[in-house]
């Protein structure tokens, strides 16, 4: 998709980490003064405890990440409360599978279209207003959706249109978000605190259907959207409660901004494959994610309307929480690039012992570690894409991660969906696990200069 060549002037010059809190670190980190300012604040209240530098807990232990990222989670959760529902309520309306797939792609596609804007916007204005102007719009209009929803029969066309408005917010409200979080830590603990965003967003896709199935089973689709419109309320608090580091200088205008993400993949080898991997795998690795119904089925004879399929869901996530944290506590110092790889043939071959099974009893145990090697991949990978980007660019190729990470999953999950129609299961499952496997052999992510550590590349930024 991205030609590839050697890397670019885009990645940030990475030298080993300063004591952290000296002048050195902070013109390092780009949050500057705020996070020696949390530094002193952490040292105070936790004495002489120090962790080492790059894992979950040495991220968490910076008030301003640590404030961000609760206020997130329990927004996140609503939003998986939300989300559960919709799919459900497409459902028992139509009976139709087109219109649950249609519901599914004003959810996520507007990702694949909007949040190139979406990356302009982060490295262009005020992160913490777009924020939180972004926040309250999707409260807003899942309010309205609360409001569509009321009739026992709502609209099923003004479902659609105000889903897919929802889906725009959330597609210029991802790239910013996913702009911030690294750089509310030191350079040094970015590791740590991708791996902890990956967790939060798996956690809350644990807990948040969990609540909403129950609530939306007693009460009726519109209190989930009503609490979930609240659930922002969390994640708006906290950013009025810190500082954020502002944007960068913008260094293009107009439309050569809205690209200058292409350009630096086209330019930076590993920014190149990092992207080519993630829309590669999730268009033809992750239909599984899309026909889990229809797995199980069909193969593990599991009614997608039962407490076993919640289940067996439920396994798919926590999985995917253990694989998230695992990459900033047991793996925090080892190679990203190396893990990305190994992760990758992992997750083939535990696709393949999931799709070929057809006694429901260990396809839990199977899902469950599919989940973990999954979400090891996909933190890792965005370890390797983020920890030397230039912060001028961070949003704009952002957004390209964001486009190949969710926006192209769900046109995926259709095409898997008639292939599966055309030739069954075991032949989807398997060449997305081919696929996998061929994207291990291409994914060379180390730098290229010599005696680079994994994940750095001592160039200079424009």
């Amino acid at each position: 998709m991205f030609p590839v060549a050697q890397p670019s002037p885009y990645a940030r010059a990475v030298t080993q980490s300063p004591p952290l809190g000296s002048a050195d670190d902070r013109a390092h980190d780009p949050a500057g003064v705020d996070c020696f300012a949390d530094d002193v604040e952490d040292a105070l209240t936790d004495g002489d405890r120090t962790f080492t530098p790059g894992t979950a807990r040495a991220a968490f232990s910076h008030r301003t990440f640590r404030t961000v990222y609760l206020g997130a989670f329990a927004s996140n959760i609503g939003t998986w409360m939300q989300n559960v529902v919709l799919g459900a309520l497409a459902y028992t309306l139509t009976k139709s599978a087109v219109y649950v797939g249609a519901m599914m792609a004003a959810q996520l596609g507007p990702l694949l279209v909007f949040s190139l804007v979406g990356g302009m916007l982060a490295d262009s204005f005020d992160r913490k207003r777009l924020l939180v102007g972004l926040s309250v719009q999707q409260a807003v209009f899942s309010l309205v959706l609360a409001w569509v929803a009321l009739d026992g029969s709502p609209n099923e066309g003004a479902l659609l249109a105000v889903v897919f408005a929802i889906g725009v917010g959330n597609a210029l409200y991802a790239p910013v978000f996913s702009a911030v979080v690294p750089v509310l830590v030191p350079r040094h603990d970015m590791p740590g605190a991708i791996s902890l965003n990956s967790v939060q967003m798996n956690a809350s896709r644990v807990v948040g259907p969990a609540i909403g199935a129950s609530i939306y089973a007693q009460y009726g689709p519109s209190w989930v959207f009503v609490l979930n419109a609240v659930s922002f309320a969390f994640v708006i608090v906290s950013l009025t409660r810190v500082t954020l580091p502002p944007p960068p200088a913008a260094g293009t205008r107009g439309l050569h901004r809205l690209l200058e993400g292409v350009r630096v993949a086209r330019t930076d080898r590993v920014v190149g494959q990092c992207l080519v991997t993630i829309f590669t795998f999730s268009f033809f690795s992750l239909p599984f994610i899309t026909q889990l119904p229809k797995i199980a089925g069909d193969h593990l004879d599991i009614a997608p309307k039962s407490s076993a399929y919640g289940a067996l869901y439920a396994c798919f996530g926590i999985g995917a929480v253990i694989g998230a944290l695992s990459i900033g506590t047991v793996f925090a110092q080892a190679s990203k690039a190396r893990l990305t790889r190994i992760g990758l043939v992992a997750f083939a071959a535990m696709l393949v012992v999931f799709g070929t099974l057809r006694d429901a009893t260990p396809a839990y145990l199977a899902i469950l570690l599919l989940g973990g090697v999954y979400f090891a991949v996909i933190t890792s990978l965005s370890t390797v894409l983020q920890q030397d980007l230039d912060d001028a660019v961070r949003g704009k190729v952002m957004a390209l991660w964001i486009m190949g990470f969710g926006g192209t999953v769900p046109f995926g999950g259709l095409l898997g969906g008639w292939a599966i129609e055309q030739v069954g299961i075991e032949p989807v499952i398997v060449f997305g696990a081919l696929v996998a496997v061929a994207l291990a052999a291409y994914a060379d992510l180390r730098p290229a200069s010599a005696g680079a550590q994994p994940g750095h590349q001592p160039l200079q930024a424009s």
